[in-house]
C-alpha cells in the first residue's frame, strides 16, 4: 500500500499525509506546516502584546472616539472578551511597484476587519510544540490558499499561515449588544457597527448659526454699525451654544 507523503518546510523530513487534515506536525522537528494543493507552508505565530487590561484600556478608548456615541466609554459593559488565534495567509508578492504583503483569512467568518490586519516586521515565530499559546482558541482554517493565488499581483516571494492574536470582544449598551475584534498585536480596533454619535443636535446647532450669521451679513449691508454691534454680541453667545451642544451630546 502506497502511503503519500511531503517535505517538512523547515527540515525537509518526509511526513505521512493525514488526508483531510490542513495542519501537519512534523515527526522529526514538531513544526507545523500548512497543507494544500499547492504543496507545504510554513505556519507562523504572531505572539500577544498586550494583557488582558492593556486590552480593556485599548478598547475602552476606542469608544471614546468622537464618531462613537458620547455616553459609550461611560456606560458600555463588556460582556465577554476572548482570546483567539485566527489563522491567515500571508502573500509576499514582487510586483512593478516593489514587494507587497497582502493577507487574506485562510477560516470563514463574519468578524470584522481581518482583509486589513497588518504583520509587524521581525515579530513572527515558527509555530511548534513549544509554543504556548496559553487560554487562547485555536482556530482551524478552512478555506485553501489556492482560492486566492489566482488573484494575487506579481510573483510569489513567500506564502504561509500566520495566527494572528485577536481578542473578539462582545459589549452592551443601550440595550443592544454589538462585536468588535481589537487586534493583539497593534492594538487596532475593528468592528463593523457601533453606537454612533448622534448628529441632529449638531446640525441643528450649525443651521443656527448660518441663519445668524446671514441675518448679521445682511444687517452690516445696511447699516454697518449696528451689524458690528450685533456680531460682537451675537459671536460669543453663539460659541457658548456651540460649546454647551458638543458637551450634552
Amino acid at each position: 500500500m502506497l502511503v503519500a507523503t511531503i517535505k517538512c518546510p523547515k527540515c525537509a523530513a518526509p511526513n505521512e499525509l493525514d488526508v483531510g487534515k490542513k495542519l501537519l506536525r512534523c515527526a522529526f522537528c514538531n513544526t507545523d506546516s500548512y497543507i494544500d494543493k499547492s504543496g507545504a507552508a510554513f505556519v507562523y505565530v504572531l505572539p500577544y502584546q498586550m494583557d488582558d487590561a492593556g486590552a480593556n484600556g485599548v478598547f475602552r478608548r476606542w469608544t471614546a472616539a468622537s464618531d462613537k456615541a458620547k455616553d459609550l466609554e461611560g456606560t458600555h459593559r463588556i460582556v465577554e472578551m476572548k482570546r483567539q488565534y485566527f489563522p491567515v495567509f500571508l502573500f509576499r508578492r514582487d510586483t512593478d511597484k516593489g514587494e507587497q504583503v497582502l493577507v487574506q483569512p485562510a477560516k470563514s467568518t463574519t468578524l470584522p476587519g481581518l482583509h486589513r490586519l497588518k504583520v509587524p516586521a521581525g515579530d513572527l515565530k515558527v509555530f511548534d510544540s513549544k509554543f504556548d499559546y496559553g487560554t487562547a482558541e485555536i482556530s482551524k482554517p478552512d478555506i485553501d490558499m489556492m482560492a486566492y493565488m489566482n488573484n494575487l499581483p506579481g510573483k510569489a516571494k513567500e506564502q504561509a499561515m500566520v495566527f494572528f492574536p485577536l481578542f473578539t470582544v462582545k459589549y452592551w449598551y443601550g440595550g443592544s449588544t454589538y462585536d468588535a475584534v481589537l487586534d493583539g498585536s497593534t492594538g487596532e480596533v475593528f468592528s463593523a457597527n457601533w453606537p454612533p454619535r448622534k448628529a441632529g443636535a449638531y446640525i441643528g446647532a450649525a443651521a443656527v448659526g448660518f441663519i445668524v450669521c446671514a441675518a448679521e451679513g445682511f444687517l452690516i449691508m445696511y447699516n454697518a454699525v449696528v451689524g458690528v454691534v450685533a456680531l460682537l454680541v451675537t459671536v460669543p453667545a453663539l460659541v457658548f451654544f456651540f460649546h454647551k451642544v458638543a458637551k450634552e451630546r
